[in-house]
């Protein structure tokens, strides 16, 4: 009694029993039930129906309370991942730093995890301190306070619509405040990601990081080169979709973590090209998902590395290599590396590597070069990207405002466009016809480069490594003259070979 008078006069307040949670109702805490998910509450109710607690827990509860629906719904109970998994007819256990479960309704997916005891001393670490596999069990008392930040301790039961808040999540939110839980160094080393984490909510929810739980982030950024690259890869593309993408890079340099993630970035975003280009790759990922669309990964990858594949394209071409292997060889390099620090997908690499090379093919627009390349599968993706660099200055607007005309056009006002272009001379990569040199041999040769001109040829006669792919196989000329057959027409033999009576 004497000393809460003390605290009381002194302005200091008791240290909180985090082993009791504050219990907020309805009136309290404001969520609103209409926006849980259904098959969270049907997990929810049938662990508590096999005598289980079950809890909505972690980012869902924060943005409920924030008044946004979450995309995501994860389960917290104390049940084993055996005991979920034998309950519900679609659920995986996967996972081996700790295990989880993943029960499935249709496409829906939602995580369900067994309460995390606090113990882990005994739990494999590597040289650093990082957890390395944890599968202690405990209370929630224990698993509220394994959690990242108080903003993500808190657990909504919907069945009495309670919160259970164990670090003052609560407050933390009205404050509009991230604060880790526990020793902040102690945290950062367990799981580095954690920094990255802490950079995405500040971002995303325009929320201030507390200055002890900011302060060690500068200094201990190198733990993040030894998380395995397919973490990073996971907590990168969070960052980068998750609607407020420009704002987490620069938070991300603010805090010096970038360095181990997208090397070269900080020369990009100093050139103002590359600052322009990139601002606006990233402007128009948020803006599609702030109206709910989808977005490539393969897109975003591709534009924020695509400065550093342009200087190495021009760094080939000036040693004398021809455009387009160029550009193949600088964007082999490119994912190379990056492939060794973010782990990117086959998938991904993939997609990013035909939005480059599609972008030599949009300067010829003579013959059938635009009709070919409106059927590639990755068009859309590859005319976007083009418009990004007619925006950011890089390129002549006119391409863009071309192929914009030409993607809108009906057939009959294609072909004038096209006819205009080829007609004029102006269209990039046409070539004029040759005439055919005298002899056979030589003939023949002419004649089938003068067909390729007329599909417009690439650069000097180099082949095209985009249209190998979906261009058939040229015919193979037959060599010699054709002979009679049966009375019928063939070709006249040539005056050095003498003609069969």
């Amino acid at each position: 009694m004497i000393k809460k008078f003390i605290r009381k006069i002194l302005g200091v307040k008791a240290p909180r029993n985090t082993d009791e949670p504050e219990v907020l109702g309805p009136e309290q805490h404001g969520i609103d039930p209409k926006m849980v998910s259904s098959n969270a509450v049907r997990v929810t109710s049938t662990l508590q129906e096999a005598g289980f607690e079950a809890f909505v827990v972690g980012g869902a509860v924060r943005d409920l309370l924030l008044g946004v629906k979450p995309k995501d719904f994860d389960i917290a109970t104390n049940a084993t991942p055996e005991q979920v998994k034998r309950l519900f007819r679609r659920a995986f256990i996967i996972g081996r730093r700790f295990q989880i479960v993943h029960v499935m309704f249709g496409q829906d997916l939602l995580e369900v995890t067994t309460f995390r005891g606090t113990t882990t001393d005994n739990a494999p670490k590597d040289e650093h301190g990082r957890v390395l596999r944890d599968n202690t069990f405990g209370s929630q008392a224990e698993d509220a306070e394994r959690r990242d930040f108080t903003i993500n301790a808190m657990y909504y039961n919907p069945a009495t619509q309670q919160v259970l808040d164990y670090h003052g999540g609560m407050r933390d939110i009205r404050a509009k405040t991230l604060r880790i839980i526990g020793q902040p160094e102690a945290r950062y080393r367990e799981d580095p990601v954690r920094m990255l984490r802490v950079v995405r909510f500040a971002a995303k929810l325009k929320f201030d990081i507390e200055p002890t739980t900011a302060a060690p982030i500068s200094v201990m950024a190198p733990l993040i080169n030894n998380v395995p690259a397919a973490r990073v890869f996971d907590e990168m593309l969070k960052l980068l979709m998750s609607g407020s993408a420009l704002a987490c890079l620069q938070q991300l340099r603010k805090a010096g973590l970038h360095h181990g993630l997208l090397p070269l970035l900080d020369v990009v975003l100093e050139q103002p090209l590359g600052f322009k280009f990139v601002t606006l790759a990233l402007e128009a990922t948020d803006k599609r998902i702030a109206a709910g669309k989808t977005v490539s990964p393969g897109f975003l990858f591709a534009s924020l590395l695509w400065h550093q594949v342009l200087e190495k394209w021009n760094a080939y071409q000036a040693a004398g290599e021809f455009p387009i292997p160029a550009l193949h060889l600088a964007a082999d390099e490119v994912l190379e590396s990056q492939t060794e620090k973010l782990a990117l997908q086959r998938k991904i690499g993939s997609d990013m590597r035909d939005i480059w090379a599609m972008q030599p093919r949009f300067e010829r627009r003579n013959g059938k070069n635009p009709y070919k390349l409106l059927e590639h599968l990755r068009f859309r993706a590859g005319f976007d990207f083009l418009l990004l660099r007619c925006a950011s200055g890089e390129i002549d607007p006119e391409l863009g405002n071309w192929w914009s005309a030409f993607y809108e056009a009906d057939e009959t006002v294609r072909a004038e466009m096209v006819s205009a272009v080829s007609g004029t001379g102006t269209g990039t990569g046409s070539k004029r016809k040759r005439p055919p040199r005298r002899g056979t041999r030589h003939g023949e040769e002419a004649e089938a480069s003068t067909e390729q001109g007329d599909e417009g040829a690439d650069y000097e006669g180099e082949e095209v490594h985009a249209d190998a792919e979906s261009s058939p196989a040229p015919r193979k000329r037959r060599r010699g003259p054709r002979r009679k057959r049966n009375g019928e027409g063939g070709a006249a033999a040539p005056a050095d070979v003498p003609t069969v009576d």
